[in-house]
């Protein structure tokens, strides 16, 4: 069955949320050298010799991921620079990915140190916390795509699947973003009552259910057919629509709505 590229975040504006709208990111500028202090009209050209300085000169976008890194590690060790060990982190770990879900023990153990270990451990939870900032209460909701965004980010790097539910109001906006079971590497056991618990609780009018898939392929398996037909019926018998199955990939995104399993309103 045909998959679907992870659509950008939701916009303010009130859109169907089975429409899947064409999206477009607006183009990235370059950022203008720095000049010099005073009237000068002429820039002074600054030689960009390790990270600091090129972050300084060219900006963020223009830095590689090692070179990112070793802003965030400040100092190397003897015969081995902070950028060199940066590489040799993102070698080690399969990239950023991979080093993102270590523990402080295991990047200790790899010639950072607790320090270094704690401050990378500190800028990936940053990252995933800013992430997670575009799902707040009160988001709307539009399409799988949404929810896809939000679960890259917050599942990224992990080796077993998530299984999370999105709550809904009754003008498709999220209430909270809940993370309901953890499993194994192909698989989340999930039961009804993990799912809707939460839903009752909070009088929430419908839900959106979704997953990732550690492999990178977000194509469903029979289990996850199942476990949509299953769920979907208990949310019929508690009157809280089930408004979609999002499953998740590396780059990629899988809706049971976009392929007509589910009938909405």
């Amino acid at each position: 069955m045909p998959t679907r590229h992870v659509a950008p975040s939701a916009a303010t504006e009130s859109v169907s949320f089975w429409h899947r709208p064409e999206s477009s990111l607006p183009p990235r500028s370059i950022p203008e050298p720095l000049h010099g202090m005073g009237e000068r009209s002429s820039p002074v050209m600054m030689v960009a010799t390790g990270p600091r300085e090129r972050v300084l000169q060219l900006g963020e976008p223009r830095l590689s991921d090692a070179e990112c890194l070793a802003l965030v590690l400040r100092t190397g060790v003897k015969g081995e620079p902070a950028e060199q060990m940066a590489q040799r982190l993102l070698r080690q770990f399969g990239g950023l990915a991979g080093l993102a879900v270590r523990s402080v023990r295991e990047l200790a153990g790899h010639g950072l140190g607790p320090v270094r270990a704690a401050a990378v451990i500190a800028a990936f939870g940053l990252a995933r916390r800013l992430s997670e900032e575009g799902f707040r209460p009160g988001t709307l909701v539009r399409h799988g795509g949404d929810v896809a965004q939000v679960v890259r980010h917050t599942a990224r790097g992990s080796r077993r699947e998530n299984f999370f539910v999105v709550l809904l109001d009754v003008r498709s906006r999220v209430m909270a973003l809940h993370q309901v079971s953890t499993g194994v590497v192909d698989s989340a056991p999930v039961h009804p009552r993990e799912v809707f618990g939460p839903a009752v609780r909070e009088a929430a009018v419908a839900v959106v259910i979704a997953h990732n898939h550690p492999s990178g392929d977000p194509s469903p398996s029979r289990q996850d057919h199942e476990v949509t037909d299953r769920l979907k019926s208990a949310g019929t018998l508690l009157g809280i629509d089930v408004l979609d199955h999002v499953v998740v990939g590396t780059d990629r995104y899988y809706s049971f709505a976009d392929e007509a399993f589910f009938a909405y309103g």
